[in-house]
């Protein structure tokens, strides 16, 4: 039986039909919330995508100077040409006008042309003004200019690595370019025009402009004076030593602030080789932060200041050297194999004796030669800002033997970039921490104390005997100057020694008794026959410092100091010891190749005018 109509039902529908209604309202309302609230934003610009072009406009990037403002890098206007095939009217004109102006293939260009299945297409970046005004008075409809940034180095090849070199984008690739690219880059703008479903321009729309922000400059600690002085001497290196590369520079000893650093060869970077991969590699590596190598007698400065500090040597210390120790059944030699017999620490740091530091190392023991070796930061990086930087090899200290202790000692079973042992020294000749760093800071100091004052003296004290034994003032006459030779050999990426390849460097200081700056020169397998620090880097140290005296007008301490010259005489089929007997007379130093005991080779050759207290070689 069918159920009768009642008000009650009646009522129950309605409620039924405002509950649906109800419903699809809140629906609707969310689904609005959702398009116009939370993906708002994302719809309109998704939307404005469809109905506008747009044109990139790169923001320059900021200017770089260096301490003095002298301008590093700049940049300045370029255009980047595109084409819009659905609004060109004819392709061949086009193609001719453009082929014609820019001297490329009308083919490739007449192709390009045609492409109508994108919005764009990019013809040519990095216009220089003069060829984008050609283009601009053609009038050709479908082409535009954009405005681009090129950056321009006012030096070309100075500073190479260190300030480096920037994409054809604009964004840093290499050295400050790109350690500080978010400061230097900026942000870009947008130039943008309404289009048609084919992408072509509406006439009579709006356009819109967003200007884009150029980056901050930025200021280099190195001053151009001081890095053209260091990279004109490691050029005269590369030359006359004919060395695989060269590698320099110069600290403020007090702030570890860089003030000039390079490596040769390299190139303009105005005219980056980007077609040799491997020679852009190689010349792009601030290869005194990124390539370790094991320092020699450089090295002598750490393990002395070490000892000092521990109380366990004094400058009136002896030592002997017979020309070996035997350690762990072990013969090792130091470099003057016939030895330097009864020495004081003094003699024996100016003597570069490898005995002397053996001894130093053992009387340390291996816990507080790791102690210190920490507190010198080797084994870990330096923090300095340049991209790349290794943190060196430190044999684990439970692997140590005794043998590998004494080697250690004078700089061997070790290994550290350059930049590592130049922190070191300068936190040793200063007494305190220091940080390096390549931008420039008018406030920065020292960190804290690192070792004692007396400590600092005394090493400061080694390194001015060690250039000067004829007496002060001699290493560059009238000027106070310390300083430390090294030299080492190389070794095979597969181990062992790599057999006659050498690496000779030089570490100077001034002035030596509170040393301001410190100078490092680093010749990577010299080749014109000598291989001595004494005789390869030394005497570039020598011109690096006189050019830098000069340019500071650094008077001298000693006006009236005068270095004698002295004849070299004819040592060749002479004893080995009778030969060392005259040199001796004559104020000369040398170094020893061989073991033999007849002098088979001298350099310089006899009858040589040369500065007494001057280095020569003697091969046995």
């Amino acid at each position: 039986m069918k159920q009768p109509f009642t008000l009650f039902s009646f009522r129950k529908r309605i409620l039924a039909l405002f509950m649906v209604i109800s419903f699809i309202f809140c629906a609707l309302a969310i689904r609005l919330f959702v398009l116009q609230i939370i993906n708002g934003k994302d719809l309109q610009l998704r939307a404005t995508d469809q109905w506008t072009r747009d044109l990139k406009i790169i923001a320059p990037r900021g200017n770089i100077y260096d301490r003095t403002g002298a301008t590093l890098a700049v940049s300045y206007t370029t255009y980047n040409l595109f084409v819009r095939a659905r609004e060109v009217k004819s392709a061949t004109t086009v193609a001719n006008h453009l082929s014609s102006i820019l001297n490329m293939d009308f083919d490739e260009i007449y192709k390009k042309v045609q492409t109508k299945n994108v919005s764009e297409v990019l013809i040519k970046l990095g216009l220089e003004s003069e060829v984008a005004e050609k283009i601009y008075q053609q009038n050709l409809p479908g082409v535009y200019l954009a405005e681009n940034v090129s950056r321009y180095y006012p030096n070309g090849n100075l500073a190479t690595q260190l300030i480096g070199f920037t994409s054809i984008d604009n964004v840093g690739q290499t050295g400050v370019e790109a350690y500080y690219n978010n400061i230097l880059k900026g942000v870009d703008g947008y130039s943008y025009v309404q289009s048609d479903l084919q992408g072509k321009e509406i006439g009579g729309s709006l356009r819109y402009y967003v200007q884009a922000q150029e980056g901050d400059d930025l200021t280099l600690s190195i001053d151009s004076k001081m890095q053209l002085i260091l990279e004109n001497a490691l050029s005269t290196i590369m030359t006359e030593q004919k060395a695989k590369n060269a590698s320099g520079m110069i600290l403020e000893v007090e702030t570890g602030q860089i003030l000039a650093i390079s490596s040769k060869p390299s190139f303009d970077l105005n005219e980056v080789p980007r077609d040799d991969l491997e020679t852009l590699f190689d010349q792009s590596k601030m290869k005194l932060v990124t390539d370790i190598y094991e320092p020699g007698s450089t090295f002598k400065i750490l393990t002395v200041a070490a000892a000092l500090e521990e109380n366990l040597t004094t400058l009136d210390d002896t030592f002997y050297c017979p020309g070996y120790r035997v350690i762990d059944g072990v013969r090792i030699k130091c470099w003057k194999t016939i030895g330097h017999g009864n020495q004081t620490l003094l003699e024996a740091f100016g003597n570069s004796c490898n005995c002397c530091f053996m001894d130093l190392a053992l009387r340390l023991g291996v816990d507080k030669f790791y102690s210190y070796m920490q507190k010198f930061g080797i084994g870990s990086k330096t923090g300095v800002d340049i991209s790349g930087e290794s943190s060196g090899m430190l044999m684990p200290k439970s692997s140590v033997k005794t043998v590998d202790l004494a080697r250690m000692g004078f700089g061997h079973a070790i290994a550290m970039t350059p930049i590592q042992l130049m922190t070191a020294v300068c936190s040793i000749i200063s007494g305190s921490k220091i940080t390096p760093s390549v931008v420039y800071n008018s406030s920065a100091q020292g960190g804290q104390a690192l070792l004692s004052q007396s400590t600092t003296t005394t090493v400061n004290q080694l390194l001015e005997f060690a250039e000067n034994k004829t007496g002060k003032y001699t290493f560059v006459e009238g000027y106070n100057v310390g300083g430390k030779t090294g030299t080492a050999q190389k070794y095979k990426e597969s181990g062992g020694i790599d057999q006659g390849k050498y690496i000779s460097s030089f570490i100077g200081t001034y002035p030596a008794d509170n040393p301001r700056y410190a100078l490092f020169l680093m010749v990577d397998e010299p080749g014109a026959g000598v291989y001595y620090g004494s005789l390869v880097a030394a005497p570039y140290g020598k011109m690096v410092f006189k050019e830098l005296f000069e340019y500071l007008g650094e008077e001298k301490q000693d006006p009236t100091a005068v270095v004698e010259q002295v004849v070299m005489p004819q040592l060749v089929d002479m004893s080995l010891g009778d030969a060392l007997i005259e040199l001796k007379k004559l104020g000369l130093e040398c170094e020893i190749d061989g073991d033999g005991g007849i002098v088979l080779e001298q350099l310089p050759p006899a009858g040589t005018s040369l500065p007494k207290g001057s280095t020569i070689l003697l091969k046995t």
